[in-house]
């Protein structure tokens, strides 16, 4: 009994202890500004005078931690902005953050100077200033020019109105999420559609059966978009805002679900089509470059519907992490319990498709040496060795030629035509059902039975290596 006592005394000191220093810990993160996540809204009042927006931010749902304050990298004079007694009491006298505090609300104000004042197509970009560790949950933008001033402000939030009073033209937005970019068009461009995902603005109105047409596409989220007509865009795209030449279903559909799942993902050193790719599987459609349809195809070729059943879902739980070509490979490579380069290959070929090929992982050795260089695929249902490196350790020379493949020791001469059908071994021509050579993209492969039909070569497999023997080691 004596001994279970000392035993929980002791169980009690360590679990105290550990909780001590995580406390420590945390409380440490708390006052450094590196507390844990957290969501917030927030109120930004913009009033452009002459040259510069001058912008008061309102931070609602602050949470009781200390946070660090991101300020735009234009950004002019960050200062308290008096609203009330409370509404600067957590802010850092050199303003670069918020104390620990129970105050919810906190305002600032800080200028974004402009060179040259306001330009027609004139996208701004990161104006807002955020918070660490913080997400925006809902946002509220009011923005005010000189009567003067004539345009339309765009912001990828939903648009709430707009007035045009004797001195001052006024616009307001809300919606949820973060905004970071805000647009200026001068001109007749106005809103001319509005739905719970997107806002259409153009200069001239839109028909009823483009609208209609909208109904019946599935977006991938419901974060609100701003889509612009506009023929010569200045500005590029940005998460919220869509500048578009021509307004089609087709294209509506197309940029808006790409630019979601750019919102949504992070796409790593990765072309444009592997998010289009992505798209395509989580829209249960095929949208983009003719590139990103035909992988598309291929893979829904090539899988059994219990493959197809398991890489969707592996779209689907994608998560946090980055997706590039690599990460896609081995995502692949698990569903169809074999490995494949198929993304990588891809990636690294500028024009057209790279085939889907299976690789041996098995080390492969000639008479008794591994050989690094030397691979096998699965294509098409053929076994097939690469034939650039693995020939030329059979004691070969291999090189391609003006009428095929040419393929040559001191006393055995191959050529193999670029039509199929036959193979020319040393001057005298053989037909053929299947062909012995063949080329994929830029290399060359033979195929494991003509490789020791032709070549005089033994293969012995096992669970880690191929061997590869010559007739000289038998």
């Amino acid at each position: 009994m004596k001994f279970a006592m000392s035993f929980f005394t002791i169980l009690v000191l360590v679990v105290t202890g550990v909780l001590f220093f995580q406390y420590q810990a945390y409380s440490s993160d708390l006052e450094s500004g590196n507390g844990g996540p957290f969501h917030y809204s927030q109120e930004i009042e913009i009033v452009y005078r002459e040259n510069s927006l001058d912008i008061r931010h309102h931070f609602k749902n602050l949470p009781n931690q200390k946070v660090k304050i991101k300020w735009p990298d234009d950004a002019t004079n960050p200062t308290c902005f008096i609203e009330n007694e409370n509404s600067c009491k957590r802010l850092s006298e050199e303003a670069s953050y918020f104390a620990k505090g129970e105050t919810k609300s906190q305002s600032v104000s800080y200028i974004i100077p402009i060179e040259g004042g306001l330009k027609d197509k004139m996208l701004l970009q990161n104006v807002f200033a955020t918070l660490s560790n913080g997400e925006v949950s809902y946002s509220v933008i009011h923005i005010s020019t000189d009567s003067k001033t004539v345009g339309q402000w765009i912001t990828g939030l939903p648009l709430v109105g707009q007035q045009q009073l004797s001195l001052v033209n006024y616009t307001m937005f809300s919606g949820n999420g973060a905004v970071s970019d805000i647009y200026w068009q001068a001109g007749n461009l106005k809103a001319q559609e509005q739905t719970p995902v997107l806002t259409i603005y153009a200069q001239q109105a839109i028909s009823n059966g483009f609208l209609k047409s909208l109904e019946n596409i599935k977006f991938l989220n419901d974060e609100h978009i701003a889509i612009i007509q506009e023929k010569n865009p200045v500005a590029q795209h940005d998460e919220r805002l869509l500048f578009l030449p021509t307004l089609t279903p087709q294209a509506v559909e197309q940029e808006v679900i790409l630019s979601q799942i750019q919102s949504q993902y992070t796409f790593e050193n990765s072309p444009a089509w592997l998010a289009e790719v992505v798209a395509s599987y989580l829209v249960k459609d095929s949208i983009g470059s003719d590139k990103s349809k035909a992988i598309v195809k291929t893979l829904k070729e090539y899988m059994t519907s219990e493959q197809q059943v398991a890489w969707k879902d592996a779209m689907h739980n994608l998560g946090q992490e980055p997706i590039s070509p690599v990460s896609m490979d081995k995502l692949l490579s698990t569903v169809l319990n074999a490995k494949t380069s198929y993304f990588q290959l891809n990636a690294s070929q500028e024009n057209g498709t790279y085939p889907l090929l299976l690789e041996d992982e098995r080390s492969i050795y000639v008479d008794g040496t591994i050989k690094k260089d030397v691979h096998v695929i699965l294509y098409e249902g053929q076994v097939l060795y690469s034939a650039d490196t693995l020939l030329p350790y059979l004691g070969y020379t291999a090189s391609e030629g003006k009428n095929g493949y040419y393929v040559n020791s001191d006393n055995r001469t191959f050529r193999f035509p670029k039509e199929s059908g036959f193979y020319v071994f040393n001057q005298r021509r053989y037909s053929t059902i299947s062909d012995p050579i063949i080329k994929i993209v830029d290399h060359y492969y033979v195929e494991e039975a003509w490789l020791q039909r032709l070549f005089l070569v033994e293969l012995q497999k096992s669970d880690g290596r191929i061997q590869v023997l010559t007739q000289e080691q038998e």
